[in-house]
Formats: structure tokens, sequence, C-alpha cells
């Protein structure tokens, strides 16, 4: 059995795509794409899809993770042009690796996240990014499945900082760029609460709704408040190993030779 590991995005308008209708999509593509899926025991068999630590409805993303299980092994990158081209543009399939590794959702320390506010000025954006830094502690609000639930939005910050950014709308108004990067905690403390946070400690609202995008997800760097991608132990840990029997047979196939096969004439 063979393991895979993808990375996908959701662009434009399926940023509005809820988990559970991309679940749908993703399961219609394998099966468009042939792929050949491990599938469960039981009553109900479905194909084994391990989702990890999926974006927010309403946000976009460049970086969302899943892992499937295969009954026949296949090449990563094929499988990926293949899943690609049967999902939606905007869900889009860009890397693929073999699982030689284990714990890929323990990798997922942290996100980084843009959020663009438009109509405000990077210098209003700035003093609101000093003061919620500045703060021991910043109280939200979040109505959750079992009611409303406080919780402090500022030790899951790891960076905030502020920039300044060329509007796009038609208006000209100013535009303020937040780079964001948040650690998962429990509870999972989201940008639409460091906003929450930042109109506490400083007033900051934002006369439209903000845009939101995760730019990446993995390991944390506590000095540098860096996130490094998740898949860079599979592909070492690929370029470490030996070839296995399938990727020999791959090799074969693809030279139209074998090694008995030999160079003499009738």
């Amino acid at each position: 059995m063979q393991r895979i590991r993808l990375r996908y995005t959701k662009r434009g308008r399926l940023r509005f795509t809820s988990h559970r209708d991309f679940q749908r999509a993703f399961e219609r593509a394998l099966r468009r794409a042939e792929v050949p899926m491990a599938y469960s025991a039981g009553f109900t068999p479905h194909p084994k899809v391990s989702y990890a630590n999926a974006a927010p409805t309403g946000t976009g993303s460049e970086a969302e993770y899943l892992e499937i299980q295969l009954a026949e092994h296949r090449d990563p990158e094929t499988l990926r042009a293949l899943l690609d081209e049967s999902l939606p543009d905007g869900l889009d399939v860009t890397d693929a690796v073999e699982a030689r590794t284990s714990g890929l959702a323990d990798r997922l320390q942290a996100s980084v996240w843009e959020i663009r506010l438009d109509g405000i000025e990077a210098p209003e954006a700035a003093r609101a990014v000093e003061a919620f830094l500045a703060a021991d502690e910043v109280l939200v609000e979040r109505r959750t499945k079992n009611g409303m639930r406080t919780f402090d939005a500022r030790a899951a910050v790891a960076r905030l900082e502020a920039a300044g950014h060329d509007s796009d709308r038609p208006d000209g108004k100013a535009c303020a760029i937040l780079r964001l990067v948040v650690r998962h905690l429990t509870p999972a403390v989201r940008p639409d609460d460091v906003l929450s946070g930042l109109r506490a400690t400083a007033d900051l609202a934002p006369p439209v709704p903000a845009a939101v995008t995760r730019l990446a997800q993995g390991l944390l760097d506590e000095e540098t408040g860096a996130v490094t991608d998740p898949l860079v132990p599979d592909r070492d840990a690929a370029t470490a190993a030996p070839p296995t029997a399938a990727g020999l047979s791959a090799a074969k196939a693809t030279s139209g030779a074998s090694p008995a096969a030999g160079g003499g004439t009738a």
C-alpha cells in the first residue's frame, strides 16, 4: 500500500468552498482520474483520505494538505497532474510526494497568513499591530457549537507585521497588508480572531471585509518566525532511500530494456 501526500490550493471564488464541499469534489476527482484508492472496511467502505488542518470557509489558501492511500503504486507527479486536471480551477493540486515519514499533521505547527485591509492606511495598521504585540493578553470571543467562548488571541501570534500596498480598487483607496504567523494551538486562533483583537486593542475596523489567504503552513522556527515546507522530510527520505522494486520496474519499462537483454545479433 502506497501513501501520497498532496498540497492543494483554494483560490478565487473557490475560497468560499466548505471543507465538506471540497471533500465531495475531491472524491469525484479521484474517480474521474481513476486513482486506485485503498478503501476502509465495514458496511460503508470509503476511500482512505486524511485531511489536515483545513482553512476556514471564506479564506483563500496556497497551502492545504491531505494524504491518500493507494492499492497500487503510482508515480506521485503523474498522479498530481491527473488530479489537478480533474478538479475545478481554483482547487489546484500543486505538489505531491510519496509519504516516507510519519506525522504530517504533527509538522503543521503554524500558518502564515496574508490579510488585506482595503480602506486602511499602512501607518494606521502599523499602530494597531504595535498595540496588539505590546499587550500581554488579548481576549476575544467567538461563537462555537457550545456557545460563546473567550480565549487569548495574543498567545498564538508568533509574528505580525503591517505594510502598505497599491490598491487595485476602482476608487483608489488605501490598502494595508498584514503578514501574520499563527501557532496551531487549542483552541485554534484564526485570522478573524486576530482582527477582533486588533479592533479591541486599537479600534482598527476596516470599512470592508478583510481578504484572507493562507500562504504556508508547516514547522515553525520560534527564533525567526519562519514556517518551513512540511513535505521536505519526505523528499529528503526519498533521496536517501534505495530504489524500490516498483521504481526499478518503472525505470525498466521506460527504458524499454531489461538486465537480461543483450546487444547481440542473430
